[in-house]
């Protein structure tokens, strides 16, 4: 590339600080990514994710030890990782790889919202508890993530106050889960993985 078009004002003060912007983009929302894959068990996709990572990374920071006097590269920087995690964590919501546990604790009376979940092919276990209120049914599902939405939508529609909370998995054994649902390459990696034990 042309010495004088590297030096000229476009590029160290536009271009430059436009390109590690969005190094740090990608490479931290790679690293986003990366960090899902190695809590999921992924052994073969978590490294290469964190090559191409460190490597983003380097050549960013490379950018920004040659132009040190070039206070548009730190803000680009720093904007930069900041959109980074945004993406990262959208990305990660939009996969929905995994399983969660939710465990509902209700106001109400629960037979139909048992009934319901049932029928839409979501497990429901209960159990007999007692809490501040009295003598309650708590309910344990534990789902693919992407069905997460529809369980709580149930739960809000038939126990609108109802508590619930929802925890990540990090591997399941047998059990029943919902079916006729889309499989995605991730859940194509995951069987290749869980072979791979």
């Amino acid at each position: 590339m042309d010495s004088a078009f590297l030096s000229s004002d476009l590029f160290v003060w536009v271009l430059l600080p436009l390109l590690i912007f969005l190094s740090r983009v990608l490479d931290v929302s790679i690293g986003t990514m990366r960090l899902i894959f190695v809590s999921k068990g992924f052994k073969i996709l978590a490294p290469m994710l964190g090559f191409f990572e460190v490597t983003i990374w380097l050549l960013a920071i490379g950018q920004i030890m040659q132009h040190l006097n070039n206070i548009m590269c730190y803000i680009a920087y720093g904007a930069g990782f900041a959109m980074g995690n945004y993406i990262g964590i959208v990305l990660e919501e939009k996969m929905s790889i995994g399983t969660v546990l939710i465990r509902v604790i209700p106001k109400l009376n629960t037979d139909k919202l048992i009934d319901f979940l049932r029928e839409r092919e979501f497990a429901v276990t209960t159990v007999d508890v007692e809490g501040m209120s009295g003598k309650v049914k708590m309910l344990l599902s534990i789902v693919n993530r992407k069905h997460t939405k529809e369980y709580i939508e149930a739960v809000n529609q038939f126990n609108p106050k109802a508590f619930y909370t929802i925890e990540d998995i990090g591997s399941v054994k047998e059990g029943y889960f919902k079916k006729h649902r889309t499989f995605s390459a991730f859940d194509h990696l995951h069987f290749i993985r869980r072979k791979g034990k």
